[in-house]
């Protein structure tokens, strides 16, 4: 008789608190994302060739049976993220970018 032994899913956790596939640098929010727009274990593999078909499927397992955690970790990420941005655009705001950029397209082309 074969015995199976379950396996917990391959998710590497950074130092910075990211979930990322286990030996890539894809996230758990790429895969999520991808999985809730529609595609396929098979077509997230085809938009990220770093990735292992059987890992993807395990991932998709774990989030499935895990969604209101996922989704939290998720929302948390967001929070996170949205953070980040303010406090870059407020040292770095974007007003003027563009002028900023074409004057120097114009003065690069013209020396």
């Amino acid at each position: 008789m074969l015995a199976f032994e379950a396996k917990p899913p391959p998710l590497d956790t950074t130092s910075d608190g990211v979930i990322r596939v286990a030996g890539t640098r894809v996230s758990l929010e790429t895969i999520v994302m991808a999985f809730d727009a529609g595609a396929t274990a098979e077509e997230i593999v085809q938009r990220y060739p770093s990735l292992d078909l059987a890992d993807v499927y395990a991932v998709i397992s774990y989030v499935l049976g895990n969604r209101s955690a996922v989704d939290e970790y998720l929302r948390t990420r967001g929070t996170a993220i949205e953070a980040l941005r303010t406090e870059i655009e407020r040292h770095l705001p974007a007003d003027g970018i563009r002028a900023r950029l074409l004057a120097r397209r114009s003065s690069e082309t013209k020396g």
